[in-house]
């Protein structure tokens, strides 16, 4: 019963180039090889400054938790001395925010609050921030101060510290709080993303950063300015991001057994890592559950026969001319008792929303310098 409350909860809560190698000989610098072939002033004049300026930068992994299939979360902390908090890594939103001391919602009794008043390093920068998550919500304020995320430290790193959640979707979030990693352009007034501050201060080795989650409890991890190809098979295919707001791109189809059940002529859709399930439009997501032979049973719930999995069609996922199928392991929830499918319908002006049911099978990459995603089969 725990379960399907939490599952319920983060329903409502988530509605909502080319690269030129030069060979080098043994003993031979890259500075040498490239004057050779008389490359070192070209070489110099785009990535001189990009050289310099990140001599210092990092790579970072940060463990991440994984409750239930429906939230994944890991550590950060937040001021001097460090205030620790649980957050979620969420690439469908820009903001950072935790509950603060100043918060009497049950919500926030329930999780770890911030208290402004024990940093020495924060700021209250007077801006007063509102965000809304499908029927989630929060209200507060936007301050300044460090952030450190692994092993880099983002100083002056704007936060938002919530005063009001009125919702019970917070109150059974596992999580404390909220770090965003879509692009800036919906950011609240004031407010710039953690990942944007980390590349514009060049904290990061590349201005990328890739998403693992696993099926375990443990296992899953958020790498910063890196990608590890042990946690993946074959070769990532790279998809242009087609509006630089969420991580958006293009779903040629939806097939299932050589049919196209969804995304006629294709569709756009967005790379979700705080969305549990997969969002698309009610119509064609109706046509995916009969399919599929799921039956509704409450408030757009659909349902399936559990011994029934092992018949189950494969949903399969064309993406830049590539395909990327689903098993009914994957696009099902499964607990005793019970199992149901991990669509969901939603309103027909939002894109497709691949949630953790996609990222689980595949191992992203999100790369801000070349604006693409990157995909391949998660091990």
């Amino acid at each position: 019963m725990r379960r399907l409350v939490v599952l319920l909860a983060v329903l409502a809560l988530t509605q909502g180039s080319g690269i030129t190698r030069v060979p080098l000989h043994k003993g031979k610098s890259l500075r040498k090889a490239l004057k050779e072939r008389g490359l070192l002033e070209d070489f110099l004049r785009t990535h001189g400054h990009a050289i310099s300026s990140r001599k210092n930068s990092k790579v970072a992994q940060e463990p991440m938790v994984n409750y239930l299939d429906v939230q994944y979360f890991g550590k950060i902390s937040i001021g001097t001395p460090p205030q620790e908090f649980t957050v979620a890594f969420d690439t469908g939103s820009p903001d950072l925010w935790v509950p603060s001391v100043y918060c009497k919602s049950a919500a926030c009794k329930n999780h770890r609050r911030f208290d402004p008043s024990k940093s020495s390093t924060f700021q209250d920068l007077g801006q007063v921030m509102s965000l809304q998550y499908g029927t989630g919500s929060m209200e507060g304020f936007l301050g300044s101060d460090t952030v450190t995320v692994s092993n880099i430290v983002d100083s002056h790193q704007t936060v938002g510290l919530s005063t009001q959640e009125p919702s019970e979707v917070f109150f059974y979030a596992e999580m404390d709080g909220i770090l965003g990693l879509s692009y800036p352009f919906q950011a609240s007034n004031g407010s710039e993303p953690v990942f944007d501050n980390m590349m514009k201060h060049h904290l990061v080795a590349q201005d990328l950063f890739s998403v693992y989650m696993s099926r375990n409890e443990e296992g899953s991890v958020l790498m910063l300015g890196a990608i590890d190809s042990s946690y993946y098979r074959g070769s990532l295919h790279w998809v242009p991001v087609t509006v630089q707001q969420y991580w958006q791109f293009t779903v040629d189809s939806v097939t299932i057994d050589g049919v196209v059940v969804a995304c006629h002529g294709g569709c756009q859709a967005i790379l979700d890592t705080g969305t549990s399930f997969l969002y698309g439009l009610s119509s064609d997501i109706l046509n995916i559950q009969q399919t599929i032979g799921a039956t509704e049973v409450q408030d757009g719930q659909f349902f399936v026969d559990c011994g029934s999995l092992s018949s189950m069609p494969t949903v399969v996922f064309e993406i830049n001319g590539r395909t990327y199928p689903l098993p009914p392991s994957a696009y099902t929830i499964q607990d005793t008792g019970y199992c149901f499918s991990s669509f969901q319908g939603q309103d027909a002006s939002q894109p497709w929303i691949l949630g953790d049911v996609f990222l689980r099978e595949y191992f992203s990459v999100f790369d801000r310098a070349n604006n693409r995603v990157g995909l391949a089969k998660a091990i």
